[in-house]
């Protein structure tokens, strides 16, 4: 009765017939069975509480993508990486799990190396709890039942501020009628992946839900150094709930959850060289052939590597929450309190090569969260509201330990400097960093809807936010025989060390205060077509750096880099929903803009060192785009949809932003070579104003359909269907400043599966992802040091298996 997201009110005859009002997807996923023989009534319409209500999805003036569990797992989308394939506007970076972020419209988090001291845009909330770490998303979807894209700011009816979107995952809830479910995947490269869960009471008023998984399976890439295949996939997750029907208006739900991943991870492979303003001698063909060193494979796809030093993602993650509904009659009043924590032991080859040279990059870190948050919601015939506050609290400690080896001197120094010639100046160099963040927020936020007339209603929302952070930096250096290196030191072995690792020591904090509000206009033009328009004023709160920061000229840390602006936020958009056909048919049409002030980007200063990334402020930003939701069900046995959404996101004024590889790496005067000549000079920034936002592709689509028959299989009657689903990007820079060397090209993944499935919830089917082998990178790197380098993370290749799940 009181579930955070519902699935499909459908009618007994329970089947894929609803079509996917929000998205445009099949509608197999929205339903509690997925088979049947119903009917597409019009009164069956997939609910969602994207308002903190329970309305239809095509009542909510707001751009909102619904995926239901069956499709989940139907299309192999098991976790938010996948996610993104089937809705458009979301993009997903990782090259491993800390380093992950989620965007919506190409806004969120920085491209690029994760920084601790700024929040997500998107905010991810599993059952009314906020993750704060984008860590989570790479794990896998644990008994899931319904996910809510929700696009644009959302800060007026969530607990964390969220100024690019939300995605709401709710989970199946516990039961007081006794069901189960159970599924088993195999597949090449040996893919193993088993699902169970099983919910049913334990008294009159209490019931219990228990869900478990595990998925497994090889690398794609094989590291020649070590003889093993890596980056595997080894996740293992539990979720356990409790319900108590304390009274017929009162639901009190205990839920605790626990994942780990231990996988070899993560590694990339070699993909081209480019010129850079360095001198010949200290670009990379020049700096490899002195030390012999050829790469294994100059074919990305070979997917080969040599890297040599240690590759670990240990990732634990999980908490509990205890949630409280209270239906007052008038209203209903829910608390949700939670503690979350994230346990991350990587292990990293920073120099992305199969040289000593970075032979030891760790960076442990400890994280905890405690989340609360009270919500009172109200709708009545003319009037509809929530209120709500929202208190958190969040303590990260991070460990990192970076070591150079033997081939570092012969790499990082001038070859006309005879210390390059000795292993002994660098090898053992060792840089110690001690880090912690204190991240204290509260919040008010408020939204209503007051129906004007039956046809219009207007809806104004607010949001009060205090934040206050604290941190703390400090590295310590020390050389090959455990000596401290200190600044000021004196001596030509000294200074070679020291332009790899100044020691830094700092202590970060602020605190601020803003106020956000949006307002939306609705109306119903006719039955079932819904306008809309939306302005909101929202806010990003400040950051601090938190994983160094530059050092000036002397080595001396540059402090005015340690907090940077909260970005301010104005968004336009308007929409229309429509149904027609007897609601067969569904098309939904967004037009947005946004533009931000103080954009918090990730720039990086070129070093082989620890500080790999520190966050600056672009002056601006716009993000502007269209999005279009199809779907159509002409009848019981066929359904198709396409979604598309257009995005032009660019800096709009970026004048000291870090410059791409190939006009980085020179002096520091102002005369640099043409792109991709060498010169003897380059710039300290470039103003990079009307290149596009790294991550965002201009296009992209996701399409499906799927065609069944009725059929009978040992003897259980039932339906044999095929179905196809697909998505496409275009081209997208994979650098936070566009460069030559790091555009990845558009690519198209199509997936087949064809099976039998039976009214009684027995599935049985055979898939095929990335069907016609498309070659494609997740993403480009530009490793440290301005050798020209540049290394890739290869996407799947084409993998097949099978299916069996029962549901009962």
């Amino acid at each position: 009765m009181h579930s955070f997201v519902r699935t499909a009110l459908v009618t007994s005859a329970a089947f894929i017939a609803v079509p996917a009002l929000a998205a445009g997807l099949p509608a197999d996923d929205q339903q509690i069975s997925a088979a049947g023989t119903g009917a597409t009534a019009p009164e069956q319409e997939i609910l969602v509480t994207a308002r903190r209500r329970q309305e239809t999805s095509q009542e909510v003036p707001l751009a909102i993508s619904v995926v239901g569990g069956d499709h989940i797992d139907n299309t192999g989308s098991f976790n938010v990486g996948r996610l993104t394939q089937l809705t458009p506007s979301v993009t997903f970076y990782s090259s491993n799990p800390r380093n992950s972020a989620a965007n919506i419209r190409g806004l969120g988090a920085p491209f690029g190396l994760t920084n601790d001291g700024i929040e997500q845009g998107v905010g991810i909330y599993v059952d009314d709890v906020y993750y704060s770490r984008a860590a989570s998303s790479t794990f896998d979807f644990l008994d899931v039942a319904q996910i809510e894209v929700l696009r644009g700011p959302q800060g007026t009816l969530y607990g964390k501020n969220t100024t690019a979107g939300a995605i709401n995952i709710a989970t199946r809830q516990p039961t007081f009628d006794f069901e189960g479910r159970a599924e088993v995947t195999v597949g090449n490269l040996g893919f193993k992946q088993a699902k169970a869960a099983v919910s049913g009471p334990l008294s009159d008023r209490l019931a219990a839900r228990i869900a478990l998984s595990s998925t497994s399976r090889r690398g794609t890439i094989f590291n020649v150094t070590s003889g093993n295949w890596i980056n595997e996939q080894d996740n293992l997750g539990l979720r356990a709930q409790l319900l108590l029907r304390a009274t017929d208006t009162l639901d009190i739900t205990l839920a605790g959850d626990y994942s780990a991943q231990n996988p070899e991870c993560c590694g990339t492979v070699y993909v081209r060289t480019g010129s850079t303003q360095r001198p010949l001698a200290r670009q990379y063909a020049a700096l490899a052939a002195a030390q012999n060193f050829t790469v294994v494979s100059t074919n990305a796809f070979d997917r080969l590597t040599d890297i040599d030093a240690n590759l670990n993602a240990g990732n634990k993650i999980g908490g509990a929450s205890l949630r409280i509904k209270w239906d007052l009659g008038a209203g209903e009043f829910t608390s949700v309190t939670a503690w979350r924590f994230w346990d991350w032991k990587p292990e990293n080859d920073r120099d992305f090569t199969g040289l000593p040279i970075v032979t030891k990059s760790q960076n442990p870190s400890q994280q905890n969260q405690y989340t609360q948050e009270f919500r009172y919601s109200q709708s009545g015939d003319q009037l509809d509201f929530v209120l709500g506050a929202f208190a958190y609290h969040q303590r990260i400690d991070t460990q990192g330990t970076e070591q150079h080896g033997p081939a570092s001197s012969r790499w990082n120094i001038n070859p006309t400097n005879a210390l390059a010639g000795d292993p002994a100046v660098l090898n053992g160099l060792t840089a110690l960093n001690t880090q912690y963040l204190i991240n204290t927020s509260a919040a008010l936020f408020g939204q209503a809807s007051w129906k004007v007339t039956d046809a219009l209603s207007i809806q104004p929302g607010v949001r009060l936010n205090y934040d206050k952070k604290k941190g703390f930096y400090d590295r310590k250096v020390f050389d090959g025989l455990g000596n401290p290196v200190l600044l000021g030191q004196s001596g030509a072995v000294k200074a070679a060390q020291l332009a790899i690792f100044a020691p830094q020591s700092y202590a970060p904090e602020g605190s601020d205060w803003n106020f956000s509000y949006d307002l939306t206009l609705s109306y119903e033009l006719a039955a079932d077509v819904l306008a809309y328009a939306t302005y909101a004023k929202t806010f990003k709160s400040f950051g601090i750096n938190q994983n160094g920061v530059p050092n000036d000229t002397t080595g001396v840390p540059a402090l005015a880099a340690q907090t940077i602006l909260p970005e301010s936020l104005n968004h336009y958009e308007a929409g229309i929903k429509a149904q027609f056909w007897n609601r067969k048919a569904t098309f939904n049409l967004s037009i947005f803009r946004t533009d931000i002030t103080d954009y918090q980007a990730q720039v990086t200063n070129g070093s082989l060192g620890l500080v790999r990334g520190y966050l600056a402020n672009a002056q601006q930003v716009r993000s502007q785009g269209i999005e279009v939701d199809f779907s159509l069900r002409p009848s019981d046995r066929f359904n198709v949809y396409v979604n598309g959404a257009y995005n032009d996101a660019k800096y709009r004024k970026f004048v000291d932003a870090p410059c791409p590889p190939e006009l980085s790496g020179g002096g520091s005067g102002a005369v640099i070579g043409a792109p991709g000549v060498p010169g003897t000079n380059s710039p300290a920034n470039c103003d990079i104003s009307g290149q596009r936002l790294p991550g965002v592709s201009e296009w992209t689509f996701s399409y499906g359909a799927e065609y069944n028959v009725p059929a009978k299989f040992l003897g259980q009657d039932g339906q044999v269907y095929l179905g196809f689903d697909g998505n496409y990007r275009s081209s997208f820079s994979s650098n936070p400043s566009p460069s030559a060397y790091t555009w990845v090209d558009g690519y198209s993944l199509n997936n087949f599966r064809l099976g039998f499935r039976t009214d009684a919830g027995f599935d049985i089917f055979g898939w095929v992802r990335n069907a016609f082998d498309v070659q494609f990178f997740e993403a480009l790197n530009v490793p440290g040091g301005n050798t020209g380098l540049i290394t890739g993370q290869p996407g799947d290749p084409r993998t097949f298996g099978a299916t069996i799940k029962a549901t009962f």
